[in-house]
């Protein structure tokens, strides 16, 4: 596949142009042309780079790209030198999706993760700059609070915080995964029982309980994984040859 094809078909799957994002989507780093294998990670980090070199990959596809808005204008030196020379010197295409893979319906992170924990009848959830960046959906059968833990704790393969107001059943969950601490408070307004996102903060803790919101914080890696995973099993469909590169990343 041609790189421009592939950046072509990604960017229109996952609706990049409507979303205002904290980077840039799509390719960040240009190199070959012809595409055959691709690596796959949340993060372009040191090790996953090294990886995808390892793979000898034409192109890395990652959920946390090399380049933030938050970090402003930076210097190729150190170590983030470290991440971007060998990806030039080895001529393999950088490409980064964030909020769009967050908020796809059916590929993205949080549609991943609903799945696997038998969420059912998706909607779009979430609310950045005018874009949803998660789904909300119902249980075919209502679940106990320490039941649903044990199911997230299970299928997810992390360690889960629980801020519990009662031990009510739990009907409804939306989910954003990675760093939305603070987006449980959307739960209010459409009555929604619970929420799941990768981090907790200790005021979320609290005002998530005293608004009766049961809020699970599951490992913002451990919550992520699953948008370029079924990216992968896309391009596998195409006959390009792909790796997906995990992270031993506990937070």
């Amino acid at each position: 596949m041609k790189r421009n094809e592939l950046e072509s078909y990604l960017n229109k799957l996952l609706n990049v142009k409507s979303y205002q994002d904290y980077g840039p989507n799509g390719l960040q780093i240009e190199g070959k042309d012809n595409i055959r294998k691709v690596a796959l990670a949340v993060s372009a980090t040191k090790d996953s780079i090294s990886q995808a070199i390892d793979f000898q990959a034409d192109a890395m596809i990652v959920h946390h790209g090399l380049f933030w808005k938050f970090h402003g204008v930076r210097t190729i030196t150190g170590p983030f030198a470290a991440r971007v020379k060998p990806l030039i010197e080895n001529d393999i295409n950088l490409f980064g999706y964030h909020l769009p893979l967050d908020a796809h319906i059916e590929h993205g992170n949080a549609a991943m993760v609903a799945k696997k924990i038998g969420l059912e009848n998706l909607n779009p959830f979430g609310d950045y700059k005018g874009m949803p960046t998660g789904v909300y959906g119902t249980f075919k059968k209502s679940l106990k609070p320490q039941e649903l833990k044990s199911l997230i704790k299970n299928q997810l393969g992390h360690e889960v915080l629980h801020s519990s107001p009662s031990d009510k059943e739990i009907n409804t969950m939306a989910i954003i995964t990675g760093g939305a601490n603070g987006d449980w408070i959307h739960c209010l307004k459409d009555n929604i029982d619970a929420y799941l996102t990768g981090e907790m903060s200790e005021h979320d803790w609290h005002e998530a309980k005293e608004s009766n919101v049961h809020m699970f914080a599951a490992g913002h890696n451990a919550t992520e994984r699953y948008g370029v995973q079924a990216l992968m099993e896309i391009l596998q469909k195409e006959k390009l040859d792909c790796l997906f590169i995990d992270s031993d990343n506990p937070a």
